[in-house]
């Protein structure tokens, strides 16, 4: 496909990191020759400096004959501008990025259709999902759903607890048979390794395992995590991640949310009717004590300065908190939640990414997903008849270096696949592959 990418920030960074890998034929736009710069110097893909917002840089990028325009900049009406201009010269699909949510969402006599968008992706709005998912799965520090919710990805912290601690994963699974899990990746230090049957599981790692949706519950006991409910939690910045999640949350636990600011915390207590909102900073030891950080079940930092965000949350790791989780804006970050021992890092932009490229990977690929902190994606693909999946047993397949098949989806069935597992033609399969292997994996499925 060619790709056109308005925007050579984070979002349009990675994309066309992930992108290029997949072998598309990319252009990055932007006004940067510093942004430009790093793209060209880190990346096999093509740059143009200039405004995606202006008709001849578009058509000087190929966009009457491209397949799609991204467009991810911090400007809304740049990318608005650039999905439009796109559109009349003929660019097949457009995605946006939005930084407002009423920016084009709110009602009006126009829509998104009208401007020829195929996608509208709100990154605030999909971190505060992502972080809402791992409250309600209070263990885990990834979760990842599949074939309509019968099976998750769960990323799960080894615990000096566990009972899986220096077990080979063969051992694992035989032991605890009743619980049918495969592990599909374990993120060791800054390394992602795609286990073998051999592989250890050591203390403090952060492996993704499958299962049905039935046997979660358990598999995260064998994390050595409680995994009772929470239901106190603390919200650090009152923004729109921090409200959102506070929107989603207050009906179901109870919920305090700290902002610095007078004028927005008198805001957000007019919108949020069951949360208690308090004026205050969350580097305050004595204004923390005094609100029961030490019975608090979570602690959720989603300030702007990410640097505040990680303090505050060791800090109220080292009070006793059971789920710390942060809000970044540098991807770099992401990989050192595990060290420093924080639950999750959450980066809007990623969240953002990930949803653009599910929305290009249709037809044999029903959804993608891709895991912060690893270079890794999870994918669920469709077999079609005379693929090279279908063959032979799981055991036979020369199947690519770097991925790993973690489930098979058979009609109304599930399930968590051995050796001897055949794949059916419009079996639904979900594999965890490093970006390398990509293509290769896709060969098998078509």
């Amino acid at each position: 496909m060619k790709i056109i990418i308005v925007g050579a920030g984070e979002v349009g960074f990675h994309l066309a990191k992930i992108l290029s890998q997949e072998r598309h034929d990319i252009i990055v736009i932007d006004k940067s020759e510093e942004r430009l710069a790093r793209v060209s110097d880190a990346l096999d893909v093509m740059t143009l400096e200039g405004s995606g917002s202006r008709v001849g840089t578009l058509q000087k990028a190929g966009a009457p004959g491209a397949d799609m325009l991204i467009a991810v900049t911090s400007i809304d009406e740049v990318n608005l501008t650039s999905c439009l201009l796109a559109h009349k010269l003929g660019t097949r699909k457009k995605i946006i990025r939005v930084n407002d949510p009423d920016f084009l969402f709110s009602e009006g006599p126009l829509s998104p259709r009208d401007f020829g968008i195929d996608l509208v992706i709100y990154p605030e709005g999909l971190a505060a999902q992502e972080i809402v998912r791992l409250i309600r799965r209070s263990a885990a520090t990834d979760v990842l759903e599949f074939a309509e919710g019968r099976i998750q990805l769960i990323g799960i912290r080894i615990d000096q607890e566990s009972p899986l601690i220096n077990k080979t994963l063969r051992d694992a699974v035989a032991e605890y048979d009743e619980v049918p899990f495969r592990a599909v990746a374990i993120h060791r230090g800054l390394r992602t390794i795609i286990p073998n049957a051999e592989e250890i599981f050591r203390k403090g790692d952060q492996a993704f395992v499958i299962a049905k949706t039935q046997y979660v519950q358990e598999m995260l006991k064998l994390s050595g995590k409680d995994t009772a409910k929470l239901e106190k939690i603390i919200i650090l910045g009152g923004g729109r991640i921090g409200q959102h999640v506070a929107e989603e949350l207050e009906e179901e636990i109870s919920v305090k949310l700290i902002e610095s600011g007078k004028e927005e915390s008198l805001k957000l207590a007019d919108v949020l009717s069951k949360t208690m909102v308090i004026q205050g900073e969350g580097k305050d030891l004595d204004l923390l004590a005094t609100e029961g950080i030490m019975e608090m079940d979570a602690y959720i930092a989603v300030t702007r300065d990410e640097e505040d965000n990680i303090i505050s949350c060791l800090m109220a790791k080292h009070l006793g908190v059971k789920k710390i989780i942060a809000h970044v804006e540098k991807l770099d970050y992401i990989p050192l939640a595990n060290t420093i021992g924080i639950d999750a890092l959450i980066n809007k932009k990623l969240s953002a990414a990930t949803a653009i490229l599910k929305f290009i990977r249709k037809g044999e690929i029903v959804s993608v997903a891709t895991l912060h902190g690893v270079d890794a994606e999870v994918i669920e693909m469709v077999a079609q008849k005379g693929s090279s999946v279908t063959k032979r047993p799981l055991k036979d397949l020369k199947f690519p270096e770097g991925a790993i098949i973690g489930c098979v989806i058979h009609d109304e069935s599930v399930t968590i696949p051995i050796g001897a597992t055949r794949i059916s033609p419009q079996d639904r399969v979900v594999v965890f592959t490093l970006p390398k292997s990509i293509k290769d994996v896709e060969k098998f499925f078509n």
